[in-house]
């Protein structure tokens, strides 16, 4: 081996015990690092920690502190509905306890007016058992002076006791004519203005025809069209009859819906303001005027409503309700008499210690069955009860609509109540006009009732039948018996008849004296 490999030799083993030791000084370096890294890593972690452990109890304390705030809310607001419970409950049991005060005195005067009345009953069967004796004694005394049987003088005492009675009511009746006769012209007046004030509301004729006013003659051959074509279109949209003859000025819309009649007058009137007639634009017409009748019977619906103070009727059966706006009976608006039952029904059930609210909601809602009378089998109080059961409405508003006409027997009391309102509003005086075939039959029976008394020649109904004259004989009645007659004739006519208002009778006697001259 030379001495340059020795000098290799020795350098390498040099170098690597060199690089050993710079390792193994590296190292230690770098575990020195390290540890100073890791001393400085936990340092920060521990102090991030413990920051983190700060927030997280603030964060806790904070929100503690929101629980128990609302925690106390919802303590104050519970102890403020206790405190409003309990002022009710005070006002309630005072109430109860003034009307348990008012009952036991009303109970206190009940059980007086009990003994008095009983009192009076014995006093009253006590005279009447001496008055009874009393008379047995006259009879007995009457029957042994007259010599007559008790038969004989109890017919010969009523027939002088007849007459001096037909004398005397004669009298009275002249008098207080008489007495009358000093007012009567203050008395028509009255009358007078009220009969016209009470015929100043406006009235819908019942009828099954409306008229429509043309310009002129040759709109009726537009409204016709070129073979007919436009009045058939017309006819099969709105499914009414066009009733075009030789009246000049109108054209006459025939139907019974009286929902459908509307819509195809309002129709017709637009068709002809507009000059443009023909299939297609009758249809547009027809479709626009039904939305605006519609719109027009939902909103007449909810106006009664409202007018009524009725919240929470279902919107189909305001629909219903605004539909009667457009029917009528006997010339009286259903809509509006529904109106005047409610309100009638209310002040009725007030008055006697029921619910107001539910006798009105009733009322307004006791016809609703005329809407759909004639669309559905039956009669309008059972469809109008199937209506509102459908409707949800409650038994008693149901039943009230049922039997407001006394078809049933009445299991609540605001059935009772609405009957009463509706013969209230029915047979008020204006309220409804007859038919022809009823009017001449109820002229019938004035001129025939009066005709069967004796002394009388003719009998005459004018005004209406509002009032009567009569001609009596002057040969066979005096004064004092044709007051009386008069007197008979308006009993019977209260006794036998049904008529709204009054009926004035006024007997005539007078003797006519003819002579010639030559």
């Amino acid at each position: 081996m030379g001495s340059s490999q020795v000098v290799v030799l020795v350098v390498a083993v040099v170098a690597a015990i060199s690089g050993f030791f710079v390792k193994a000084l590296l190292d230690r370096l770098r575990k020195v690092d390290v540890e100073s890294d890791r001393k400085r890593i936990m340092e920060r972690a521990e102090q991030d920690a413990a920051n983190k452990l700060r927030e997280a109890d603030l964060a806790i304390k904070e929100r503690q502190l929101a629980q128990k705030q609302e925690a106390e809310r919802e303590l104050a607001r519970a102890r403020d509905e206790v405190r409003e419970r309990e002022r009710a409950l005070d006002k309630r049991h005072e109430s109860l306890t003034q009307q348990e005060d008012d009952l036991r005195k009303q109970q206190k005067m009940v059980e007086s007016n009990q003994r008095r009345l009983a009192d009076r009953l014995e006093d009253a069967n006590r005279r009447h058992d001496e008055l009874g004796k009393m008379l047995e004694v006259q009879r007995q005394t009457l029957h042994s002076v007259s010599g007559l049987s008790p038969g004989e003088a109890t017919k010969r005492l009523l027939d002088s006791l007849e007459q001096e009675l037909t004398q005397e009511m004669g009298s009275i009746i002249a008098r207080h004519e008489k007495r009358v006769a000093e007012v009567v012209e203050q008395k028509s007046r009255d009358i007078l203005l009220t009969a016209i004030q009470r015929y100043a509301a406006a009235h819908t004729a019942e009828s099954t025809t409306s008229t429509v006013d043309i310009p002129s003659d040759e709109m009726k051959g537009r409204i016709i069209g070129r073979e007919g074509r436009n009045i058939r279109t017309f006819e099969k949209v709105t499914g009414v009859d066009v009733i075009i003859d030789d009246t000049p000025g109108v054209v006459i819309v025939s139907g019974f819906d009286p929902v459908r009649r509307e819509i195809a007058r309002q129709t017709l009137n637009k068709l002809i303001a507009d000059g443009r007639i023909h299939p297609s634009r009758i249809e547009e017409v027809f479709n626009d005027t039904s939305k605006e009748i519609e719109a027009f019977i939902q909103k007449k619906g909810e106006e009664a409503s409202q007018e009524v103070g009725v919240p929470g009727v279902h919107p189909k059966v305001l629909y219903m309700l605004g539909r009667l706006h457009f029917r009528t009976s006997y010339s009286q608006n259903v809509l509006r008499h529904s109106i005047e039952v409610a309100f009638l029904s209310g002040m009725l059930a007030e008055m006697i210690g029921l619910d107001g609210d539910i006798a009105r909601r009733a009322g307004l809602l006791h016809d609703i069955g005329k809407a759909a009378d004639h669309e559905l089998e039956g009669g309008h109080p059972k469809i109008g009860a199937d209506i509102l059961k459908r409707h949800n409405e409650k038994p008693d508003i149901v039943h009230a609509a049922y039997g407001h006409h006394d078809e049933i027997i009445c299991e609540y009391p605001y059935t009772m109540v609405v009957a009463t309102a509706d013969a209230c509003s029915a047979s008020r005086p204006g309220a409804r006009r007859e038919s022809l075939e009823r009017y001449i039959k109820r002229m019938e029976e004035l001129e025939s009732i009066a005709c069967g008394f004796p002394g009388v020649e003719q009998a005459f109904a004018i005004q209406a039948g509002r009032e009567l004259r009569v001609v009596a004989s002057s040969k066979d009645t005096d004064d004092m018996k044709a007051a009386k007659i008069c007197r008979d004739i308006a009993k019977a006519f209260e006794e036998q008849l049904t008529y709204p208002g009054e009926i004035k009778v006024t007997v005539v006697r007078e003797s006519r004296f003819t002579e010639v001259a030559r």
